[in-house]
């Protein structure tokens, strides 16, 4: 079977699930490289894009059923127009391939002119998916309640921060959520339904209930008290930025979330109950759930993981890149290359980076306010890395235990940048390198970078002297 959008929250527990079920799995992805490290080793990965049509027939050959799990909600730009042209391009190359089933995940909604753009765009893609003629079996979910889902770590981070909200009128509209256990299960279930129907199942826990009633539920799951101030207006760009400062939720994100929030999002058909043999947690259960990750401070997939969550990288409108401008600076240590690199390892999320913390914060600001990804992402671990791994406003690029770590930055800048750390063994301790690498978009990457450069030096370098200082730490604490 061919699954799409592996790396996305949903995708990566699915595919967690077929593999266990020593089901053949074939995924589709952008960057392969970055999911190879997280695949079993009978999954085959093939690289390809819903929005390259040339290259969906590869992936294609030879499946029998088809994942749809693909969505543009991060992207920068009109992601409607994305959504169509993705869902075009797999249904004629579906049917082309002779697929003869695909299983849809979208969203619950009432079509209506008042009907949210996010909401409708799913709608519209379950559609241009039939116009392939063949079976498409659509699935339509409310919130997904789970460690790492794009709802469950907004009403996470509101709760926790927040003992007072202010909240507009979509906190109180009805929602239906389900737990992302149940989810994944109706998924798997429908591999077990006639290949030759097609059928609409609208699928949610048993409780109806605003979004202040999630977030309630999930202070008393916590033992906190939070009090929840209602307010007749705030338009969706006030309150999108408002979560981008808050929450991990950045502002492009977020206004797009928020406006979808505002229409009722709740089961009319049970036919779902009927059909499949899965009894739907309640959300007091899923949220139980949900938590027992997150006081592990992991959850097994994130939706800021998904490539889509940094958006479209930007266009420079044909400017030239030129060569790439390279900083790069060493430092010797005591300390063995594991524990050299231990602090590498943990760069980023709660650690920080080190050193000049508040002006990391500061850029990560700026970059939300320009409709980045700001540094609300996080890590997915603490801990552990791997390749693919969102890293505040970064991505993990390439990882190689106790060797090396490269970065490529997804923030906002007129140009492409990568953060490089190394580590080599010599005698007596290791040679830590550290290596900034940027490469300018024409004229304003070069300012940029030239305009920046004595504070980008200052910084870096107070990093690595940082580093140095807690892998010889960590190496002494090891000796005694």
């Amino acid at each position: 079977m061919l699954l799409t959008g592996a790396t996305g929250y949903v995708g990566g527990r699915l595919l967690k699930a077929l593999e266990q079920r020593g089901l053949s799995v074939r995924c589709l992805a952008r960057r392969p490289e970055f999911l190879r490290a997280r695949v079993a080793p009978n999954t085959e990965v093939i690289q390809g894009d819903c929005l390259d049509k040339a290259s969906l027939s590869t992936a294609m050959s030879g499946v029998d059923s088809a994942y749809y799990l693909v969505h543009s909600m991060g992207s920068a730009g009109k992601f409607e127009e994305q959504d169509r042209q993705a869902a075009r391009n797999f249904a004629e190359a579906a049917r082309a391939s002779g697929i003869r089933r695909i299983i849809y995940l979208g969203g619950l909604g009432e079509k209506d002119p008042s009907l949210s753009a996010h909401l409708r765009s799913r709608l519209e893609v379950a559609d241009i998916l039939r116009t392939s003629g063949i079976p498409v079996i659509e699935f339509r979910a409310s919130i997904i309640i789970g460690s790492g889902s794009l709802s469950f770590e907004m009403i996470r981070a509101l709760v926790q921060r927040l003992p007072v909200m202010i909240c507009p009128r979509w906190v109180a509209v009805k929602a239906q959520p389900i737990a992302i256990e149940d989810v994944t299960a109706y998924l798997l279930q429908a591999l077990e339904l006639p290949v030759n129907e097609g059928a609409i199942f609208e699928i949610g826990g048993p409780d109806q209930v605003s979004y202040g009633e999630i977030m309630q539920e999930y202070a008393a799951k916590c033992h906190l008290r939070r009090w929840m101030i209602s307010v007749p207006v705030l338009t969706p760009r006030l309150s999108s930025l408002w979560l981008g400062l808050v929450t991990p939720i950045y502002a492009r994100i977020g206004r797009k979330l928020v406006d979808s929030l505002r229409n009722p999002s709740v089961v009319r058909s049970t036919t779902a109950l009927a059909v499949f043999d899965i009894k739907p947690r309640g959300l007091r259960e899923a949220i139980t759930r949900a938590l027992i990750n997150e006081e592990h401070e992991f959850a097994e997939t994130r939706w800021s993981d998904a490539f889509s969550s940094s958006g479209e990288p930007p266009s420079w409108g044909g400017a030239r890149f030129g060569t790439r401008i390279v900083d790069s600076r060493a430092i010797e240590v005591a300390a063995p290359p594991r524990a050299a690199f231990a602090p590498i390892r943990r760069i980023g999320g709660n650690n920080g980076w080190y050193f000049a913390n508040v002006l990391w914060w500061i850029r990560g600001t700026l970059d939300l306010l320009v409709g980045g990804v700001g540094l609300r992402r996080g890590r997915r671990d603490p801990e552990q890395l791997s390749v693919g791994d969102a890293l505040d406003f970064w991505r993990v690029e390439a990882f190689e235990p106790d060797q090396r770590l490269r970065l490529a930055a997804e923030m906002r800048v007129p140009g492409r940048a990568w953060l490089q750390f190394e580590v080599e063994p010599k005698s007596g301790g290791s040679t830590v390198r550290q290596t900034a690498i940027f490469d300018p978009a024409g004229l304003w990457g070069l300012i940029y970078w030239y305009a920046l450069f004595p504070v980008h030096r200052w910084i870096f370098a107070g990093m690595l002297r940082r580093i140095a200082a807690l892998a010889d730490q960590q190496c002494a604490g090891a000796l005694e």
